[in-house]
């Protein structure tokens, strides 16, 4: 499965976000992380299930941390090494910042 190329800079810096564990993957992980108040970014699929949306968009969203909209959830965890994720929570403040230079929009769009 191909990704755009605006989703390679996200993809690539996630990847190593994980790598040097700042990165938090599932829905389960990145929830306990927002309510522990470690996370400076979500990434959300833009194939985000319902539950996702409900359980992490929700939450992020009232506590002000910024959302990213990542590719297809089968794409994040290809690349990641993972089967699928939905939803991926960054711990580092640079890599948040990286994340909304990288031109992934700033923000989750919708469903």
């Amino acid at each position: 499965m191909e990704t755009k190329p605006p989703a390679e800079p996200l993809l690539r810096l996630l990847g190593l976000g994980l790598r040097a564990g700042t990165v938090v993957l599932g829905v389960d992980g990145v929830r306990s992380a927002l309510q522990a108040e470690r996370l400076c970014g979500v990434v959300v699929a833009e194939d985000a299930s319902p539950r996702a949306m409900d359980k992490v968009v929700r939450l992020a969203r009232a506590k002000g941390i910024p959302l990213f909209s990542g590719p297809a959830a089968e794409v994040i965890g290809a690349r990641l090494g993972r089967p699928v994720i939905m939803v991926a929570g960054v711990l580092d403040r640079a890599l948040a910042r990286g994340l909304a230079n990288a031109g992934t929009g700033g923000a989750h769009r919708e469903a």
